[in-house]
């Protein structure tokens, strides 16, 4: 078994459920957990020691909505000033042109950049599957880099013809979807605590898939004790399609469906209004909020400070590549940070709130209550950010790790295991992924 002492760290930011700060102490990992924190502990005979004098540690980041395929489409032209509808029909023809190789090459450069920004616990929302894609694609990428993972089979079955958005070539049979669904489940689900892989359902959208698929979905993963994530009340034409097409708001049509309780998430939420947050709260119902892409889409501000207020539970995500377009986590909690201060004035919300959205809010939204927070018994999901550098000279409080910096980990451990060392991703040839990716990405560009 693996031990690992992390010794004198400055400052330990716990999230534990007294939200202890702790300075000068250490933390030691005993296989995939954590066996002590304390002060001057002894390192056991053969333990591997990371000195953290002049570091921040903190527990390691839970990205809760991804579209990890977009990291291969990133500023595309004619979908970089689009809203949401317009941008999905810019892309929809460039991603039915991917193989199963573009979704394993995507998916591991955007763990590897989402590991950069001490990221160890990431959900992947992945819809269409052309050309023979499949759900472990991902799945097979994400276990290579050492990533915790958190796949949901998402699916888009009412096409172009039938009045739907995504072009006809990227939709299937609703009940091929749902047999898909149990396939990968009974595969590659793993409910157990400390658990690397756990699948969820995930049809895409309201505005892509039939009321019968929602429904079905809802009542499959309940019987397959599995979470049910989806796009919800992400923009004013999503508020519109609901109303028009289903007579209600997108969280009673949600509620009426049966997508409503702690085993269920939804990412965006961006014009949700008092009733559905209301809802939520009652209900238990998690919420991925994705603050860049809402700017970069010009979807709005989300009603955070409400939704916290009210008692939702909420997790950041940094939505796909195509929309951010970048994947780096603690930027994102800088910038939900930043978003309510500019919505409800510069005490709305502290970098201490949320980088606590960031932690143990993602990791609990997420069914996993054994990550996003540093104590005895956790699993040993540690970020280590090296304070020495020029993006934190100056600072009073390391603590407010989102008011300065830095945005990258000098070093990363999932399930007590290193992934990131010295501000370098170890697991991977990153040279020769990256060149790979950037091939794939000309040739896609080359034939639009």
């Amino acid at each position: 078994m693996t031990v690992t002492l992390i010794k004198r760290a400055t400052t330990i930011v716990t999230m534990d459920d007294a939200r202890r700060e702790l300075q000068n102490h250490d933390i030691l990992i005993r296989g995939g957990t954590i066996a002590a924190i304390g002060p001057d502990l002894v390192a056991p005979e053969g333990a591997q020691i990371v000195q953290a004098h002049g570091c921040l540690v903190t527990p390691g980041l839970v990205n809760t909505h991804h579209h990890l395929y977009q990291s291969l489409t990133r500023a595309v032209p004619g979908g970089q000033d689009a809203l949401l509808f317009g941008w999905l029909r810019t892309l929809y023809p460039i991603w039915q042109r991917f193989t199963p190789d573009h979704m394993f090459t995507s998916a591991q450069v955007g763990l590897a950049e989402l590991a950069l920004s001490g990221c160890t616990l990431s959900s992947d929302h992945l819809y269409l599957y052309p050309n023979g894609a499949r759900l472990e694609d991902t799945i097979h990428a994400a276990a290579e880099i050492g990533l915790r993972f958190h796949p949901t089979r998402g699916a888009m079955s009412i096409g172009e013809s039938n009045g739907g958005l995504p072009p006809d070539a990227l939709v299937e049979d609703e009940a091929a979807i749902l047999a898909d669904c149990i396939r990968v489940i009974d595969a590659f689900h793993d409910p157990a605590e400390g658990s690397m892989c756990r699948v969820g359902i995930a049809p895409c959208s309201p505005f892509s898939v039939s009321t019968d698929l929602m429904r079905e979905a809802a009542v499959l993963a309940r019987d397959k004790g599995v979470m049910l994530h989806t796009h919800l009340a992400e923009n004013e034409e999503d508020i519109a399609y609901s109303l028009e097409t289903f007579g209600c708001r997108p969280g009673e049509y949600a509620e009426s469906l049966g997508w409503v309780g702690p085993d269920v998430w939804h990412a965006h939420c961006v014009k949700l209004d008092p009733s559905e947050i209301a809802l939520f709260a009652r209900t238990g119902t998690g919420v991925a909020h994705c603050p860049c892409s809402n700017c970069r889409l010009g979807s709005g501000i989300a009603p955070l400070r409400a939704m916290r207020d009210a008692g939702v539970p909420v997790g950041l995500g940094v939505d796909g590549s195509a929309s951010n377009d970048a994947g780096n986590l603690v930027a994102e909690a800088r910038q939900a940070m930043l978003l309510q201060r500019v919505a409800q004035g510069a005490d709305a919300m502290s970098a201490r709130e949320a980088l606590e959205i960031a932690t143990r809010g993602g990791a609990d939204i997420l069914g996993r209550p054994d990550c996003g927070r540093l104590a005895v018994g956790k699993r040993a999901d540690i970020a280590i950010w090296d304070m020495s550098g020029v993006h934190a000279a100056g600072s009073w409080d390391p603590a407010a790790l989102l008011l300065a910096g830095p945005t990258t980990v000098r070093d990363l451990f999932v399930e007590g295991r290193k992934v990131v060392s010295d501000g370098e991703v170890i697991t991977l040839d990153m040279p020769t992924l990256l060149a790979r990716q950037n091939e794939l990405a000309v040739k896609l560009k080359d034939r639009t």
